[in-house]
Order: structure tokens, then sequence, then C-alpha cells
């Protein structure tokens, strides 16, 4: 249950302002909800005598973080329906949905999780998935929600069959002779999705708490929920959040962001923009709004529907196209972002492909000319495989690097999946976080959950380490790493100001109570062992959310 925090002195331990760490022997004073004191223990004392204090032990004490690209209430959901997350294994998830399937009454099997890196060509089939269930339909997307693993009831419920035609922005996987083999990729998945019943409301409201009750664990005290509109496998979720607000329950500070449908042409962008405009207003809560707009340019490398300015290595049959999917036109693309930026919505953008990076750098530099330098905060998610060429395009543009970190590194997926179809070039291109911030670029921080872990010390630690949390491997492009000051003022300020959280992301007199004490001193850690930092305490704009009672 929340607690307001009481009039509190937090001292003994260092503190991190979310910008840098502070000098040694200073105290945090709280009163109100709000941060009213930052001088030597001995002087806030004298400011506010007599209450409480809270002993850090040594512990850092930091802003909260916020995660600037998440799926925190569909993840939820999932999380509470058929889970794959923790299988490491085709056998594992196979048993997973097994063990699912057993305990539930519910005509359809319907969950996510699921690695690619786990199957063969990143591909499972129906036929694997027929063996534990096939007398009911079964729809499980996989980490990334970039594609959908499916048994051969769904398809036959779908009327998938070797004369299915693929969708414009998506691709049936296939056997020699056109068979569908049981793995949907982006659009692909509506063939099957758009026939399962809908997650109920109060399943949703489920999802939302057990999402919140997770994420304030990791020390997060708001996000960006990357995916707000009609979606495979996701419902419209303005409304659970609408509601968890109205309630009093709601204790992040959330922004959605609108999808943008991939059918819009240029004749329905301004009655679309529209649409988003009114969602804003109407979202314009304490702690729930809606100003942002997500528009997804591309696929993922691992499925070849990331946008590529050069072809895929390698034989590229299975694709639309060799150089991958572009979901919009980029005529379309500008449009939609010129009218968002005249409008006061920030454009989040999906990016993994070099060329997707370059078209939607291109749609925000037709916005600045159009509509001059505005107080749009766009920014773009992934940012997989970045051209030379467009780094130093950020800064100049004003376009923030919305960094997912747990992913830059030398991983199974990455080397098998990852490697081969985009050849040794464009391989050290990856993630050039380092290259970003020496133009100057403003960073931002997020963790694409449930695509990855939402504990933001794991992907620190990569953006510092360039390997996976806990591994000794060969780092990805060490130059490119972050030092532990960078990646987390990115995850709390950085990130706190793409969600124009006022007064949140910084410990400074005045801000509001985001606060976290982290279970130890990460700065005095070895680099490899940020990934075990925990959280002991998370405060939420003055209120307690989550406070560790057992070590």
């Amino acid at each position: 249950m929340a607690t307001p925090l009481p009039s509190i002195i937090f001292h003994s331990g260092p503190i991190f302002d979310g910008h840098r760490l502070l000098e040694p022997g200073l105290a945090v004073g709280i009163r109100d909800g709000r941060v009213v004191a930052l001088d030597t223990t001995d002087a806030v004392r004298a400011e506010l005598p007599g209450v409480e204090e809270f002993d850090l032990a040594g512990r850092l004490l930091h802003p909260g973080f916020t995660d600037a690209h998440i799926h925190a209430l569909s993840a939820g959901v999932d999380r509470n329906a058929c889970d794959l997350t923790s299988a490491e294994s085709e056998q594992q998830a196979l048993q997973l949905v097994a063990d699912y399937a057993a305990r539930t009454d519910s005509e359809w099997i319907v969950g996510s999780g699921w690695t690619m890196a786990h199957f063969a060509g990143g591909c499972p089939t129906a036929a694997s998935l027929d063996t534990v269930v096939a007398d009911r339909p079964v729809f499980v997307m996989n980490r990334d929600h970039h594609g959908a693993w499916v048994n051969t009831r769904a398809m036959e419920l779908a009327g998938i069959t070797a004369d299915t035609p693929d969708p414009a922005d998506g691709r049936i996987e296939r056997d020699a002779d056109g068979v569908a083999t049981g793995t949907l990729h982006e659009g692909a998945m509506d063939l099957v999705s758009r026939i399962l019943p809908a997650s109920t409301f109060a399943e949703q409201i489920a999802g939302l708490v057990t999402a919140q009750q997770l994420l304030h664990s990791y020390g997060i005290t708001g996000w960006q929920e990357a995916i707000v509109g009609d979606y495979p496998g996701m419902a419209d979720l303005a409304s659970a959040y609408a509601q968890h607000e109205s309630d009093g329950l709601l204790t992040a500070a959330v922004v959605g962001a609108s999808w943008l449908p991939r059918p819009t042409t240029v004749g329905d962008v301004a009655d679309v923009v529209a649409e988003f405009v009114r969602r804003k207003d109407a979202a314009a809560g304490g702690r729930w709004s809606m100003h942002s707009v997500k528009i997804m340019v591309d696929g993922v490398v691992e499925n070849k529907t990331a946008l590529m300015d050069e072809p895929y290595c390698g034989e590229c049959a299975c694709a639309p196209t060799g150089h991958g999917l572009a979901y919009f036109d980029p005529k379309v693309l500008a449009e939609a972002v010129i009218a968002c930026d005249a409008a006061g919505l920030d454009v989040h953008f999906h990016a993994i492909g070099d060329g997707a990076v370059k078209v939607a750098l291109d749609a925000v530099e037709a916005a600045r000319i159009a509509n001059g330098i505005t107080g749009g905060r766009h920014h773009i998610a992934h940012l997989q495989l970045v051209a030379p060429a467009d780094v130093p395009r950020f800064a100049r543009l004003g376009v923030t690097v919305n960094m997912q970190a747990l992913w830059a590194c030398n991983d199974e997926q990455m080397i098998d999946l990852v490697l081969p179809v985009v050849g040794e070039q464009r391989y050290q291109w990856h993630y050039p976080f380092a290259s970003l911030a020496a133009t100057g670029a403003h960073l931002a921080m997020g963790s694409d959950w449930p695509v990855s872990t939402p504990d933001p010390w794991h992907a620190i630690s990569v953006a510092v380490n360039r390997m996976p949390p806990g591994e000794d491997v060969e780092a990805l492009l060490p130059a490119e790493s972050l030092d532990v000051a960078t990646a987390l003022a990115a995850y709390t300020s950085g990130s706190a100001w793409i969600n124009r959280r006022t007064g949140s992301g910084e410990i400074r007199i005045g801000a509001n109570a985001d606060l976290v004490v982290a279970d130890r001193n990460p700065f005095e850690q070895p680099l490899t062992e940020l990934w075990q930092t925990g959280t002991d305490l998370t405060v939420a704009d003055g209120v307690i959310v989550y406070e560790r009672t057992e070590q």
C-alpha cells in the first residue's frame, strides 16, 4: 500500500542529482512531497529540526527512473497469461505453454515472451506447438512483439493457407511448398490477432496493477507507454490508465504514445492528428497524459523487416525486398511528423535499421523546415544501426536518442541472427551511444519490456560494459560505451525530460520527491557488477510505493 513520505532527511550516503554525483557529505531534506533542502547534513538538520532521518549507510540516493520506452500494461497482462519469458530453450517454451493450457479452460491460449534465438532461423513452427496444444488455438508473441507463433488450429480458424498472400507490412513464414509453418512476422500477425477474443477491461486493470508493482520495485516512478491504440495482440490501453488514475491507484507518472496506424495516407493525416490532439486533451490528468505519438518506421533485423539503406547480406528471397520494410512512404511520414509537431505532439519513433533512422531524421528535418524550431521533444528509440553520416544529425535537429541499452552486446541473438544478415561493416554501426553523446545529443533510456527485463541497472550495466550482465564475453564496440553517470542521467533526468515531467528526474530544491535508495553505491562497485544493484526504497511524488522487506 502506498504511504505518504513524512518530512525526512536522507543523509550519510552518496547523492546523484540526475546529472552528476554530488560532493560527499551532503543531505537531502523532504517536506510535503518536495525537496526543500540540499546542503551539508548539519545545515539540513538546522533547516528541518526534529524531523525523521534516513541513514543511507553508504547507499546511493538518486531520482526515480523513468522508462522512456516500455509496454507496461500489455506486459502485465501477458505476465498474468501464458508467459514464456523465463524459457531458455524451445523445449522450456513448449512446456510453459503446456502447463498454462492445463490450468485454464480459455478458448484461446494467448501470451508472449519466446526468444527467437531458441529456434532454428528464429522461427518456431506450428508442428512443434501442436505437440502440446492441438485442440485449441494458440497465439503467442515473441519478446519484441514483432512476430507471433501460432499452432495449426489458429491458422485454420484464421483461414491461412498456401494461397494466403503476405500483407504489405508483414510476412508469413513458409516451407518450400509455400505452406505456412507457424511464424507470422509483423503485419501478418493481424491475420490471427483480429480473431482473438479481446482482453477484458478487468484483465487490463489487473495487468496494470501487476506491472506497476514490479516497476516500482526496480525504482521506476514513471514511463512512456510506447503503443496506445489498436496493435496486434494489444488492446487500446487508454481507458485502463484513465480509470486507474480516476480511482487514485496510478502512482506512476505515465505518458501514452498514440499509435499512428500503418494504413495512414497523406489525405488521412489531418484527421488522424486531430484525433491525437483530442486524446491528448482528454487525458490531461495529473499522472496520465497522452502528448506523444508512436510511429513505427520499420521492423527488426532478425526477420529482415528492419529497413536498410543497402540490401541484407546473403539470400534475401524470404523477405519482401532485400532492404526490409518501410511501413510508411517517406512523404506520408514527413507529413505526419510535420502535423504532429505543429500540433504540439512529441513524436516517438521506432527505428532499427540504418535506413529507418535516416528517414525518421529526414521527417524531423522536414518538420523543422516547415514549422521552425518548436517545443517538440521528438525521439528515436532502438537505433540498432546508425550510419556514421547520421550520427551528428541528432544534436543538430534536436532529436533525443532513446536507448534500449540492454541489447548493445554480443549476445546469442546478435551473433547467430544479426551478424550473418548485416555483415561486418554494418555490425560496426551498432548502438553508437558514445558517438551520439559526443555530439551533444540528448540521451534518454528505456527497456522495451517485455522484450527485455525492465531492470534499469541491467541496461546501465550493458551501456557501460557493452556485454551481457554477468557474462565475460567480447564487448560489442567498447569505444561506444558510456560512463556510469551518463547512463544513469539518461535513465533519470533524460527520460523525465522526454515525458515533460517537470520537477522529476532530478534532486534539487523544489523538485518532486521522486527518489530511490539503491541497495549499494554502484559508483564504488566493479563495473561488471553494476547489474547486481537493486532497490531498497522507491518514493513516487512524495509517496512510498516500494520498500524492500527482505534482504
